[in-house]
């Protein structure tokens, strides 16, 4: 348990929770399947859902959901006006108080947070430990699909917290911006792990990877460990950081643990990632 925060609740507080009318709970799991030759497929948590979850959450399908359909890249935010009302039909809104959880990785969960944040929904928080955790203590499941009824959302835009390529190009060599890259220290060297194009990472960037912020039970590491992670790094209260990853979901992990649980209040994800990026000859990279 990294510590307290309203912004992460533990599976003790939901479970004493699980009754509270305005309770939006949400599995939010996706799998990404490595590919022969590289790069992922995407393959929704539905049928994972569907063989059992926490009692009353309702599926929520971050690609086949809340993303921009006609993007050629993977998992791109929507319009900000697109997602408020996305997120409505799912049954968010004033009055809830909606926790996330995934299975396996946390990543999606803070996806979705992220997401939730950029439309300027702040009664949200993430299950600690997510569904790993919830299954670990033997604790109850459903089969029952949850859909919850539309609710009424108000846009409150924050869309600062997500940043394009400009912004990354614009920032390399700014000594009050840190670019870190939430992928793995292999993938951060052009070392191993999947490539999605040119193997690396963004010039001048520094790396805390996503999976290295939580521990096998699937809860986040204590507080402590999780500042000196970030500080290892010159990540400065009083900095601009910049995170990315591979498509924007690993990095807003790394985003909700600087925000949530260190207080830092200028950070922002590279949406498109290295998807993007490695994929354009003209943007910069290194490796070693």
């Amino acid at each position: 348990m990294a510590g307290h925060s309203a912004a992460l609740i533990s599976t003790e507080e939901l479970a004493r929770r699980m009754d509270a009318p305005g309770l939006r709970l949400f599995d939010c799991t996706t799998y990404l399947r490595p590919r022969p030759e590289g790069g992922y497929n995407v393959e929704s948590g539905r049928a994972n859902y569907d063989q059992g979850h926490i009692p009353g959450a309702a599926f929520l399908d971050i690609a086949g959901e809340i993303s921009e359909p006609d993007s050629k890249l993977r998992f791109t935010m929507p319009s900000l006006g697109a997602l408020t009302t996305a997120f409505a039909a799912k049954g968010i809104g004033h009055g809830t108080f909606v926790v996330l959880y995934s299975h396996a990785s946390p990543n999606w969960a803070t996806r979705v947070w992220w997401m939730l944040r950029a439309i300027g929904f702040d009664d949200a928080a993430i299950l600690d430990g997510g569904l790993d955790k919830w299954k670990a203590e033997g604790r109850p499941l459903s089969t029952a699909v949850t859909r919850y009824p539309a609710a009424t959302l108000t846009l409150r835009g924050r869309p600062e917290i997500f940043v394009d390529k400009e912004a990354i190009k614009a920032a390399i060599g700014k000594t009050d911006t840190l670019t870190l890259n939430a992928l793995s220290h292999d993938q951060h060297k052009g070392t191993g792990g999947v490539v999605y194009g040119r193997a690396g990472r963004i010039a001048g960037s520094s790396c805390v990877p996503a999976a290295s912020l939580f521990g096998p039970d699937k809860t986040l590491k204590p507080i402590a460990e999780l500042r000196a992670a970030f500080e290892g790094v010159g990540a400065a209260p009083d900095k601009r950081v910049l995170v990315y990853c591979g498509g924007g979901i690993a990095a807003t992990l790394d985003a909700f643990v600087l925000t949530a649980l260190l207080g830092h209040k200028n950070v922002s994800v590279y949406d498109n990632s290295m998807q993007e990026w490695s994929n354009d000859a003209s943007l910069p990279m290194e490796t070693g």
